[in-house]
């Protein structure tokens, strides 16, 4: 997996979010568009055959494919969703994300509402 920058990109500019990230040969690449301490948005590019490991995080994190198909597995269960499709991870849900074929995706967590939670 490849981080690119941690910083934010450069507010009050326009861009074009699915071109904004590449996508690299047998990686995950990821991208921070926004990071605050009340949640984070960011952009992923996934080549085909990669994936995260199963994960829990203790936020709700928003799914939206850009480009591509992913397959977003959430306590077990399979979701394929297509370039425009989105997906709720529930807070606290095993949830792993894998490329079948390559994708880009954005991912939104919103910390508000949970602030007795630490990370």
């Amino acid at each position: 997996m490849k981080e690119e920058n941690a910083a934010e990109l450069e507010k009050g500019k326009t861009f074009i979010i699915v071109e904004i990230i590449e996508y690299i040969p047998n990686s995950v690449v990821i991208k921070t568009i926004i990071k605050k301490t009340t949640g984070n948005v960011t952009v992923s590019s996934f080549d085909s055959g990669e994936a995260l490991t199963e994960k829990t995080s203790p936020f709700d994190t928003f799914i939206q494919v850009i480009d591509g198909r992913a397959e977003i597995v959430i306590d077990g269960q399979s979701h394929q969703l297509d370039t425009g499709q989105s997906i709720i991870i529930p807070a606290h849900s095993r949830n792993s994300i894998k490329a079948n074929v390559r994708f880009k995706m954005i991912s939104t967590i919103i910390k508000s509402g949970y602030e007795e939670v630490t990370i």
